[in-house]
């Protein structure tokens, strides 16, 4: 296929997430080999699946694993690189987390957000690195939540803030070998995760902290994402770039009041 990205294989993980998909298939739109990889392997074939229909020709390739397994991930890698000999792009997507107030969390909730978040990317950069020529592109998907507090949301804010710091390190280390590290912080956009949020009103509690009016949808994340993708961004690198409506303009909105904490007298 003909266009920006043609003739380069990108690797993407989480890749049944909606922000994934979305974000392949604009890759895709401009050319780029595509190497899909998530835990589900239905899931893989129905977003190839869909692809394919959206973009004829398309290069579509699935790999069933876990982003957290290490051996999983660097097995993909090297299978993503093995289509063509090469390895341009590396979008690291896989993250989440669940609301609880602060005090209830314990210690083991801190460390799986970490590993989701923060482990599952470097999975990927240390993998895929080594794979890459210069001009290589990673992407991180971060979130506005790194930057701004969300109460109930402690867990995933520290592991996000912590994903920044990983592509911040992970730019400075990897510049001179000419590959670039960045991530994209979305707002509130809709996926299968955050359904419930553009449902039953919580949305109205989101949109006046967003000044362009109106919360995200898959294709405005995907769009930063192919810009940090491609030559378009070759000087930039260590950012983390909000897609997000303004958001970070504010604040995030209060769903849950503080819970009482009594201390002794």
């Amino acid at each position: 296929m003909n266009g920006p990205l043609s003739g380069k294989t990108a690797f993407v993980t989480g890749a049944t997430g909606a922000i994934a998909e979305a974000s392949a298939l604009a890759l895709a739109r401009d050319g780029a080999r595509l190497a899909l990889m998530a835990r589900r392997a239905d899931g893989l074939a129905e977003v190839a699946a869909r692809i394919r229909d959206a973009v004829p020709g398309a290069d579509v390739h699935t790999f069933t694993g876990d982003a957290c397994d290490e051996a999983a991930v660097a097995g993909a890698v090297r299978a993503a690189h093995a289509l063509a000999g090469r390895l341009d792009i590396a979008f690291a997507t896989v993250g989440g987390g669940g609301f609880r107030p602060l005090i209830e969390h314990e210690p083991q909730d801190l460390r799986d957000a970490f590993e989701i978040n923060v482990i599952s990317a470097f999975h990927v950069i240390r993998a895929a690195a080594p794979l890459m020529p210069p001009g290589g592109s990673i992407v991180c998907l971060s979130s506005g939540a790194a930057v701004l507090t969300f109460r109930h949301l402690a867990a995933y804010h520290v592991a996000k803030a912590a994903l920044e710091g990983l592509v911040r390190m992970a730019a400075d280390e990897l510049g001179p070998c000419g590959i670039r590290v960045n991530a994209v912080r979305p707002g509130l956009t809709r996926s299968g995760a955050t359904a419930g949020m553009f449902e039953g009103g919580t949305d109205q509690a989101f949109l006046p902290e967003y000044p362009l009016g109106r919360l995200g949808e898959p294709a405005d994340i995907a769009g930063a994402v192919r810009f940090l993708a491609g030559d378009e961004s070759a000087w930039i690198t260590g950012q983390c770039i909000a897609a997000d409506g303004g958001n970070l303009l504010r604040r995030s909105p209060d769903l849950a009041p503080l819970p009482v904490v009594n201390t002794p007298s």
